[in-house]
């Protein structure tokens, strides 16, 4: 039997004097309790009372006067004082401090829990200070948004003593962490050198950082937009030092350079802001090389459309995303975009009526509500034994990092052919070769012709930087017809090149970039050749007669689009 509510305190003065009754008040109540929301957002959101109304009632029951938040800036706020969760959670707002006490903004002055919360939290005194309920949800969501300012803006504030005091913590492979401990490669300037490194990679947008020593000298260089380029030389003799700082920051053994090691760091930024690094130490002739990626989990949850498919190649994603079972294989070289790619369709995925495991090596994006797998081949968990695992687990959809071997292939078909969707990678040049690679591996052609559902080859080429590319007014219509702009589809008369110029805003005239694909369903036709043992060939014209536009073909329309250049095409997709 559940208990009555009991109506006490600013509830109770607000039946008293007539504003709500005592039905709406014990709503008010249990809605606050359900929502986890406040008493006074309820009466104000759900019953249409006014704020006003609410905060002079309070204001007679407490004796406290109301204050205007019009008379402050929110310049002038506290930043940092109170965790950002708590003040979204409890729905009040730090005005100023004074000495050891703290003075908050609440529109109900008896929600004690609020205020013994935060003064736990901080160790502060806490005094409430009375303000009216709907201007408090606008300072507190204008506070929120001025403190949740952009990556790059937070990055920059950062001064030399705060390089100094860079949160950093290492990764366990079980997911957990643990906060670096001293050691003797903690010296203030390769602290304080590795971490602007590891900012300023962050800030341009780098997807890897290479630390690489040779005999006489020692270079530091980004992958940004997919383009290695040299950013430091530091002195040689610092080598060791810099490769066993960024091992005690990644949690490895920093005794043993004579093998290779993997490891993860956590760099927090802001309070709310984290990055992720995978790190990889390699024992070269000179010392240890040591290349970090750079993870961005936010990349799984742009969207399909913000990932460059032409709108047939979407349609055929979506189509076999939402097929009971299949198998949906995606290709291309490493760095090309294939795990964004099959986390975008997880995430589309990822309701709470399916269960969906991954086993990956290693697990890159962290995605919620999604079993994620880390294979450890050092332990015997494999792909095969993780797949092994997950068809005993009630699967729906089954992600497998990549297919290396004839035990993992035979697995993958299997679950594909018994009720779940199972998404996977290749290494491979193009979808037909994706075909006669699992042929190769020993896959029966039935098992391949009759599983797979759809193959996704892709690459990345720059993206031309829009405020500064210029168009392309020099390149003669026989070199348009050489490079093969007339089996675009596109009309002549509609293809506009352009050439990268660079300015501030970008990298040499590129920024960010932007997807190629060949998307291939298996069709019947298809599936005969596979089943008559045709080749890659033989599949690709196949795949051409079907309307599937090739890597190659998909490169030039984007260029033709204006999206990127000619020559980052011809660099991509060109033989």
């Amino acid at each position: 039997m559940n208990r009555p509510t009991i109506i006490s305190g600013l509830a109770r003065r607000l039946v008293s004097d007539g504003t709500i009754d005592e039905e709406t008040a014990t709503n008010a109540l249990n809605s606050a309790n359900n929502h986890k929301s406040t008493f006074v957002t309820e009466l104000i959101s759900h019953y249409d009372i006014s704020a006003l109304a609410i905060a002079n009632a309070a204001s007679d029951e407490f004796g406290s006067p109301i204050f205007d938040l019009a008379a402050i800036s929110l310049d002038s706020l506290p930043a940092g004082l109170v965790d950002l969760k708590l003040i979204q959670k409890h729905k009040v707002l730090p005005l100023y401090k004074r000495g050891n006490r703290l003075y908050l903004a609440v529109s109900d002055p008896t929600n004690l829990h609020a205020l013994d919360e935060i003064k736990f939290n901080t160790g502060l005194s806490t005094d409430a200070v009375l303000v009216e309920g709907d201007k408090l949800t606008q300072f507190i969501e204008a506070f929120l948004n001025q403190q949740e300012e952009s990556l790059g803006d937070a990055l920059g504030g950062l001064d030399d003593e705060a390089l100094d005091g860079l949160d950093i913590e290492a990764v366990d492979e079980d997911g957990g962490g643990k906060d670096e401990g001293p050691s003797e490669a903690d010296e203030a300037p390769i602290v304080k050198f590795i971490n602007k490194v590891l900012l300023d990679a962050i800030k341009v947008g780098a997807s890897d950082i290479h630390f690489e020593p040779y005999e006489k000298s020692y270079r530091v260089r980004f992958r940004t937009d997919g383009i290695l380029e040299e950013v430091a030389k530091p002195p040689t003799a610092l080598a060791t030092r810099m490769a066993a700082r960024l091992k005690v920051m990644s949690q490895m053994d920093i005794s043993e350079r004579r093998i290779p090691q993997d490891g993860r760091i956590k760099l927090k930024i802001t309070k709310t802001r984290a990055i992720d690094f995978r790190v990889n130490t390699l024992p070269t002739l000179f010392g240890e090389k040591i290349v970090l990626r750079i993870l961005d989990p936010s990349s799984a949850k742009l969207g399909i459309d913000a990932l460059g498919y032409e709108d047939d190649q979407k349609k055929l994603y979506m189509d076999a995303l939402q097929q009971p079972q299949g198998m949906i294989l995606v290709t291309g070289p490493t760095g090309s975009g294939k795990t964004v790619s099959l986390y975008t369709g997880l995430n589309i995925l990822n309701t709470v009526e399916r269960n969906i495991s991954t086993a990956e090596e290693p697990v890159e994006i962290n995605l919620e509500g999604i079993n994620q797998v880390n294979v450890n081949n050092k332990v015997g968990l494999t792909f095969a034994e993780a797949l092994r695992s997950f068809l005993r687990q009630d699967p729906d959809i089954v992600m497998v990092g990549e297919i290396r071997d004839l035990e993992t292939a035979e697995i993958a078909i299997k679950a594909a052919q018994t009720g779940h969707l199972v998404l996977s990678t290749l290494h491979t040049n193009s979808a037909p070769e994706t075909l006669t690679r699992l042929l190769n591996m020993g896959v029966p052609a039935f098992n391949v012709a009759t599983t797979v559902s759809i193959i996704i080859a892709q690459r990345l080429a720059r993206r031309l930087c829009p405020k500064c590319k210029k168009p392309a007014t020099d390149i003669p219509d026989e070199i348009l017809t050489e490079e093969g702009f007339d089996e675009t589809g596109i009309p002549r008369e509609e293809i506009q090149l352009f050439h990268p110029v660079g300015c501030d805003s970008c990298s040499k005239g590129y920024k960010g970039r932007v997807g190629v694909y060949e998307v291939v369903r298996i069709t019947s036709k298809i599936s005969r050749i596979i089943m008559e043992g045709g080749n890659a060939i033989q599949i690709a014209d196949a795949a051409r007669e079907a309307g599937f536009n090739n890597l190659r073909i998909s490169a030039l329309r984007k260029a033709a689009q204006g999206l990127t250049s000619l020559e980052e095409a011809n660099r991509v997709t060109k033989d």
